[in-house]
């Protein structure tokens, strides 16, 4: 008797438990149920007021602000609220007689391809007085065509591309002396084949962050307007800056390169059709982990449809068509880490599909995966590979990719690897009618 009454107390207590149990599971999640609807309360304008972002319209008669120029455009740059907002132009050529220049969390958005930010014709004038590192005024030879408001571009012979080129924006002119907004970046000689010129970006991006370009044309002007130089210039220009989107810009036959970033972070350019630069035509570099390149059309550009440059990591490339370009479709190199290339078309460019030039194994483009792309009939120059690799990349992949000459013969081969490259991984490739083969090597 003893022993049933202790079994059924332990049943009583176990049943007791259960249900204890099942209260406490129960109760827990309610209590994160209601945690959980606290957490997603919103507080609506009991402190703050809730305001609108703000939009201004720039263009014809019933906008804002009327005017078809970088300066309309500015002035409502300029107008928005320190929080930013939004920039919508009209349809309608806006000239551009300096860069559109943009700051932190400001969206300027056009009207789809009616609109259009055209630079100037160019002007430029030789220095006939040395201008020196760190000086703000210029001597030259005709100040006649330029004015104030209107950019420049500062070299001289040895120093006249990339980084050794000095720009700004024209704040004065008194006589033959000109007068600008940012300090000279190098000493230019007049006895060097100094010059200045009226060069500059179309938009311009510079320390700022959350920016977005939209839904516009920028017309270069090639024919007319003179060559942007310098890494720190280019129909969309991203300088130091981060958190930036382009998406939905035709740059066309401008006298640099079509969309450039130098320092920067998580900066995205897609849907763009980038078509015509004298240069190159998208140029990441100097630094720039997170670019996202999408759904890009880059065609006819003078030097390769993408050169990337230095320390761009951690990235991707993806859906793009790289085409009719005057040397490679890609080109990649200084510590270029960590990219994937994914389902990009990279066909009939001047040399090499893809070229990954010669650096040493330490500063090689690492752990780069090149997977699902077509590449074919590269080297209408004269000759070409698909891919030719010249650097000691490690952890290479070329995967699942068509590399093919179906044309004349100028792809010479699939791929091409350098003396002394370390082992590349390649697997699922179809690799197709090269005259000198379909993986060569030197």
């Amino acid at each position: 008797m003893r022993e049933f009454v202790q079994t059924t107390v332990e049943y009583i207590n176990l049943k007791k438990y259960q249900k204890m149990k099942k209260l406490i599971f129960i109760l827990f999640v309610m209590s994160n149920a209601v945690y959980a609807q606290y957490e997603d309360f919103e507080i609506d304008a009991l402190v703050t007021p809730r305001k609108q972002g703000t939009v201004l319209t720039v263009g014809g008669e019933q906008a804002d602000i009327q005017g078809f120029s970088n300066k309309s455009i500015q002035l409502a740059v300029d107008a928005l609220p320190v929080e930013g907002g939004t920039i919508k132009l009209d349809a309608g050529t806006f000239e551009l007689k300096d860069a559109v220049r943009l700051r932190s969390n400001v969206s300027l958005i056009g009207s789809g391809p009616g609109t259009i930010l055209k630079r100037a014709d160019g002007f430029k004038s030789r220095l006939i007085d040395d201008a020196d590192y760190a000086e703000l005024k210029l001597m030259v030879e005709d100040a006649s065509g330029f004015e104030p408001g209107m950019s420049v571009q500062i070299w001289d012979e040895p120093q006249s591309s990339c980084w050794d080129v000095s720009a700004g924006t024209i704040t004065d002119i008194q006589d033959n002396v000109i007068y600008i907004d940012s300090y000279l970046i190098r000493d230019y000689r007049a006895d060097h084949d100094g010059w200045v010129s009226n060069a500059g970006s179309g938009v311009l991006v510079q320390d700022a962050e959350n920016v977005v370009v939209s839904n516009l044309v920028i017309d270069g002007n090639k024919e007319n307007h003179e060559r942007v130089d310098g890494c720190n210039g280019g129909g969309v220009a991203i300088l130091r800056s981060r958190n930036v989107t382009v998406d939905n810009v035709h740059v066309k036959d401008f006298n640099g390169e079509g969309i450039t970033w130098q320092i920067t972070e998580n900066v995205t350019v897609q849907h763009c059709e980038v078509e015509g630069s004298g240069n190159i035509g998208l140029h990441p570099g100097t630094g720039s982990p997170k670019s996202r390149i999408l759904n890009n059309n880059v065609h006819h550009n003078t030097v390769d449809g993408m050169f990337i440059c230095w320390r761009v990591h951690h990235s991707m490339v993806k859906n793009n068509r790289f085409h009719h370009n005057g040397r490679h479709g890609i080109c990649t190199g200084h510590k270029d880490s960590d990219v994937i290339f994914e389902d990009n078309h990279i066909f009939e460019n001047g040399s090499d599909g893809i070229n990954l030039r010669d650096e040493n194994s330490r500063n090689s483009p690492h752990r780069n995966t090149f997977k699902k792309n077509l590449v074919e009939n590269n080297g209408q120059n004269g000759e070409g590979y698909g891919f030719a690799v010249y650097s000691s990349p490690q952890d290479l992949v070329i995967k699942d990719n068509i590399i093919r000459d179906t044309d004349k013969g100028t792809q010479k081969a699939g791929v091409f690897l350098q003396e002394n490259v370390p082992e590349v991984t390649m697997e699922g490739n179809e690799i197709s009618g090269h005259p000198d083969g379909e993986v060569i090597g030197k």
